[in-house]
């Protein structure tokens, strides 16, 4: 494998670890970046590729989260250790609409919606959405602001939210953020429950499509697979930090403004070079 490609392969795990977790959409953005710099692999081992390049980023959340996630630390009391379990009941349950929904529509959504009009109607739309929210909630205290405030049914909703990021360009931290936030989450929770249901969604979404490809693997595709997940990973651990911290202190409004841009950017190149995008 030449020198480029392994540079191609770094900014591919770049690119993955800062928008798995900002709420842009890290599979648009991999769609758009893959249409400019393309890797000279199989279209197979990219569609496969796009979803498990992920698994490097979820790694960096139980990294981050370690202590807070782990229901047999022994520096836990009883109380703590059942509040743990009680973060992983309310995640699997919020999981189950999407985990089922994506095993229905794997395919069907892989044929038809990795398209640039469907990835910038996306980013559009859920960048008003954004914006919208923000300035509703800006007066407002949320009803929800521990994690012990988060009943069953809002976990479930929560989860419903989740399965409109099946779509390209919509963003699975965006769907579920901004849902959560709809059904008066604060934003700090909305991001922490975000950021645990990416775990058992994405070592699922992931197994589907290497059972999918068959793991038939040649040196160099395994060698592109994790080296993009070991950069995802390593730059996954400074957004996780960055965005807890940023949102204490500030709006998704920003996120939003920036959606928005990158979508009309999309439309606009799509206008000016067509056959470029996808």
């Amino acid at each position: 494998m030449s020198v480029v490609e392994i540079i191609k392969v770094i900014f591919y795990g770049i690119v993955e670890g800062i928008t798995e977790w900002l709420p842009v959409s890290s599979t648009g953005h991999l769609i758009l970046f893959e249409s400019f710099w393309p890797l000279h692999l199989s279209a197979a081992f990219l569609e496969m590729f796009r979803v498990v390049i992920q698994l490097g980023a979820i790694l960096a959340v139980c990294v981050v989260f370690f202590s807070r996630l782990n229901p047999f630390d022994s520096g836990k009391n009883r109380s703590e250790k059942q509040e743990t379990w009680d973060i992983w009941k309310k995640v699997i349950i919020g999981c189950l609409p999407a985990g089922v929904l994506g095993l229905a529509a794997n395919n069907y959504m892989d044929a038809h919606f990795y398209k640039w009009q469907v990835v910038a109607v996306t980013l559009i739309v859920y960048g008003v959405a954004f914006i919208l929210i923000e300035n509703k909630n800006a007066h407002t205290r949320p009803a929800i602001r521990s994690f012990g405030r988060l009943s069953y049914k809002t976990a479930v909703l929560i989860g419903l939210f989740q399965c409109l990021s099946l779509v390209p360009g919509t963003s699975r931290s965006g769907a579920t953020i901004l849902g959560a936030m709809i059904l008066g989450v604060s934003r700090t929770v909305a991001a922490e429950y975000s950021f645990f249901m990416a775990i058992p969604i994405m070592l699922g979404a992931s197994l589907v499509k290497l059972v999918k490809y068959g793991l038939h693997f040649t040196g160099s595709e395994l060698f592109v697979l994790f080296l993009g997940m070991a950069v995802a990973f390593a730059v996954s651990l400074f957004v996780v930090r960055f965005l807890m911290n940023f949102i204490r202190q500030y709006s998704f409004k920003i996120f939003g403004y920036y959606r928005i841009i990158l979508g009309a950017v999309v439309i606009l190149i799509a206008l000016i070079a067509p056959g470029v995008l996808p």
